[in-house]
């Protein structure tokens, strides 16, 4: 008996030990405690739409460079990205038997040119007939022209430079033999970069020729790119139902290089809007809404109708007004109707410094 009577007692003083302390009570009558929150005004600002996409560089001209005859690489002028001229003379190919049948050719025309001149002289005499001299001067027109088709054949064997730009890996060398078609090198002009990228077809109406544009590839992290539109393709593609613009960008350094991934960004223009920060946003389903604290200085959940977000800030197009306070920190212990009190904000460059740390 005494045994069980010490138990008993030993119970109840765990059972004491173990209950939690009362919690303090609140203010008298009842009244929740003020929950501390950090508050903005929102006001009007300037604020520009933004398009987000990927697009491909491409040069200005771009030519890939190959025989037209079958022959043997005499020289070779250039070497692998070298910037040349339009009109430079790249390679030249042998031409022996051209050089010869020219020169005979010319010698030809010279002769028929003399017989020609030496008849219309006499002509007039009536030594010769009228027939005669056109004979001549038709015999000097046939020599004239297969010097001039030899002349041509020569120009296919000297490969040059059809406009200004940054030559690539040379595919040949002194003394292989190419046919028509062979690929000698790659010219492009990369001074100017066309930047091509596909846009949904519901952000047509809001593309226009002169649009700014500015790109960002991951070679130059810190660097951006602007540009403009400068056309906008015909059609929309059926199955992505997207259209294809075309920006392009002064590469006057040659920093961007054809077949280049680039992030491209489109600015629509500028207008008035009322912008608040991201996290002030409460997500529910489909639903945006945020707490704004009204004049009795209760949090007030109203729903908005959210717009363009850009920089971790979010435009509302409806449900709040310039001069209304929105909490932006404090979310997580706040309900409406709690009433608030306003904790002065830290200022900007403490919470940027913060950030960095």
């Amino acid at each position: 008996m005494p045994r069980l009577f010490h138990l008993l007692l030993f119970a109840c003083a765990v059972s004491a030990c173990s209950k939690e302390p009362a919690a303090p009570a609140g203010p008298p009558g009842g009244a929740p405690r003020p929950v501390k929150v950090v508050a903005t005004t929102i006001q009007s600002e300037p604020w520009a739409d933004t398009i987000e996409a990927l697009g491909t560089a491409h040069a200005n001209e771009s030519v890939t460079l190959t025989a037209k005859v079958t022959e043997t690489v005499g020289s070779i002028n250039f070497e692998d990205g070298d910037k040349v001229e339009a009109g430079a003379v790249l390679v030249e190919l042998t031409g022996r038997a051209e050089v010869a049948q020219l020169k005979e050719a010319q010698a030809a025309f010279a002769d028929a040119q003399k017989q020609y001149t030496r008849l219309a002289g006499v002509v007039e005499q009536g030594t010769i007939t009228r027939s005669a001299l056109d004979s001549q001067m038709s015999m000097r027109d046939q020599a004239k022209a297969r010097a001039d088709t030899i002349r041509a054949r020569l120009s296919d064997r000297v490969i040059t430079a059809p406009f200004a730009g940054v030559l690539g890996f040379r595919r040949v060398s002194q003394g292989t033999l190419v046919t028509p078609g062979t690929e000698i090198a790659t010219l492009d002009d990369i001074s100017v970069i066309k930047l091509d990228f596909s846009i949904p077809e519901s952000f047509l109406a809001a593309i226009t020729k002169g649009q700014e544009i500015g790109a960002r590839s991951s070679a130059y992290p810190e660097r951006e790119f602007s540009g403009t539109v400068s056309s906008i393709d015909s059609r929309i593609d059926t199955a992505s139902r997207a259209v294809t613009v075309r920006a392009t960008i002064d590469n006057p350094d040659g920093a961007i290089r054809p077949g280049m991934l680039l992030t491209v960004e489109l600015y629509k223009p500028s207008r008035d809007a009322l912008v608040v920060d991201e996290i002030a946003l409460i997500q529910t389903g489909g639903q945006a809404s945020v707490f704004r604290v009204d004049s009795a200085g209760k949090a007030e959940l109203v729903a908005v109708k959210v717009g363009g977000r850009k920089g971790g800030r979010v435009e509302i197009a409806e449900g709040l007004a310039a001069g209304d306070q929105v909490v932006v920190e404090g979310l997580v212990k706040l309900r409406a109707g709690m009433p608030v009190e306003i904790a002065a904000a830290a200022p900007a460059a403490v919470t940027a410094a913060a950030e960095e740390k």
